[in-house]
């Protein structure tokens, strides 16, 4: 028989870290969305999320370089006269 996962189970895997993640994730990323085992209690096989996570991108996402919006830090300032 195929293990359930709770939300707790989630959380305490790393794998989500707050509920409207989680809701977000099921509407627009393809997360399995469970089953209702009771009137406020949903759960996951472990198969269906280990196949989830197994086909998420794996590649860190690229972090922007300084501040380039808006004013300029006053650190970029130093030195220079206008």
């Amino acid at each position: 028989m195929e293990r359930r996962l709770r939300y707790a189970d989630l959380e305490r895997g790393g794998i989500v870290n707050n509920r409207a993640t989680l809701g977000n994730w099921i509407k627009d990323h393809g997360f399995p969305p469970g089953q209702l085992t009771g009137p406020n209690s949903r759960t996951w096989g472990e198969d269906e999320v280990q196949t989830w996570l197994d086909s998420r991108p794996t590649a860190p996402k690229l972090t922007p370089i300084g501040n380039r919006q808006g004013r300029p830090r006053k650190a970029e300032h130093a030195g220079v006269e206008a």
